[in-house]
C-alpha cells in the first residue's frame, strides 16, 4: 500500500514538475519573441512579471501555449526561430507590423498549426518548403511583403488548407500542378505579383472555391471554361494579365474587370466573348 501510494505521489510529482518544464520553456520562448521584435516598443505590451496567459494576444490552454495573436502591435525585427518549437501553437499571426527578415526556414515543426498570417510585412526570401508539411494548416496569409521565389511544388499536400493569400509580393513562376489538388480551398488571392505560365483546366478540380483573384500577373494562354464548373464561385478577377482566345459570357460578366487583359506589347484589351 505504502509503495502504491509512493508511487502515485511521484507520479503526480513528475507530471508538475513535466508542466513546469513545459511553461519554462515556452515562456523563454515567448520572452524571446518580445526581446526580439522590440517589445518595449509594441503597443499593447506585456507585463512580464504577470502569468502567461495574462499577456496581450496570447492564449494557453492546459499550461501550453496555442495561439499568439499580435496583429496591428508595432512589432519590428526578426521572427525568432525559436518561435518554431511552440509544437502546440495553432494559430500564428503577426501581421500588420514592421517585421522583417526571412519566415523561418523550419516553421513546419508547428504541425498543430491552423492559422498562419504574416501579412501586412517587411518579410524578405521565399515560402519554406516545411510549411507544406503542415497538415492542420487551414489559412496562410503572406500578403504584402516582399517575398519571392516560386511556390513550393508540394503545397497540394496543405490538404485542410481553405485560404490561400499571396498577393502584392513579388512570386514568380508558374503554378505548381499540386495547387489544383487542395481541395479544401475557398480563397486563392495571387494577385500583383509575377506569376507566370498557363492556368491549368486542373482549376476545375476546386470545387469548393469562392474567391479566385489573379488579377495583374502575367498569365498566359486560353482562360479555361472549367472554371464555369465551380458552382461556389462568387467572386472571379483574372484580368490584366496574358490571357488571350475567347471566353465564355458567364465567365466575362463574372469577372470583376470583363476579362480586360494586357497584350505581349502592353496595350489593354478584352478578350472576345463566346456567342450563344
Amino acid at each position: 500500500m505504502s509503495n502504491k501510494i509512493t508511487l502515485l505521489i511521484f507520479t503526480v510529482f513528475f507530471s508538475l514538475s513535466s508542466f513546469a518544464t513545459i511553461s519554462k520553456a515556452e515562456k523563454e520562448v515567448l520572452i524571446k519573441l518580445n526581446q526580439t521584435t522590440n517589445g518595449d516598443k509594441w503597443i499593447n505590451k506585456w507585463d512580464l512579471s504577470l502569468p502567461m496567459n495574462k499577456w496581450y494576444g496570447v492564449k494557453v490552454v492546459d499550461d501550453k501555449v496555442v495561439s499568439i495573436n499580435l496583429k496591428n502591435n508595432n512589432l519590428t525585427g526578426r521572427i525568432p526561430v525559436e518561435i518554431t518549437t511552440l509544437l502546440n501553437l495553432q494559430e500564428l499571426n503577426l501581421g500588420t507590423n514592421l517585421l522583417n527578415g526571412e519566415i523561418p526556414l523550419n516553421i513546419g515543426n508547428l504541425k498543430a498549426l491552423q492559422i498562419l498570417d504574416l501579412s501586412f510585412n517587411k518579410l524578405t526570401g521565399f515560402i519554406p518548403v516545411s510549411i507544406c508539411t503542415l497538415p492542420n494548416l487551414q489559412v496562410l496569409v503572406l500578403d504584402r511583403n516582399i517575398l519571392s521565389g516560386e511556390l513550393p511544388l508540394q503545397i497540394g499536400k496543405l490538404s485542410m488548407l481553405e485560404s490561400l493569400s499571396l498577393y502584392e509580393n513579388s512570386f514568380q513562376g508558374s503554378l505548381p500542378l499540386s495547387i489544383y489538388e487542395l481541395k479544401s480551398l475557398k480563397t486563392l488571392s495571387l494577385y500583383s505579383n509575377r506569376f507566370t505560365g498557363k492556368l491549368s483546366p486542373s482549376v476545375g478540380n476546386l470545387i469548393l472555391l469562392e474567391n479566385l483573384n489573379l488579377f495583374d500577373n502575367d498569365f498566359k494562354g486560353q482562360v479555361p471554361l472549367e472554371l464555369e464548373k465551380l458552382a461556389h464561385l462568387k467572386k472571379l478577377n483574372i484580368s490584366y494579365n496574358l490571357f488571350s482566345g475567347l471566353v465564355s459570357n458567364k465567365l466575362s460578366l463574372l469577372d470583376k474587370l470583363n476579362m480586360t487583359m494586357r497584350n505581349e506589347i502592353g496595350n489593354v484589351v478584352s478578350l472576345p466573348v463566346i456567342k450563344g
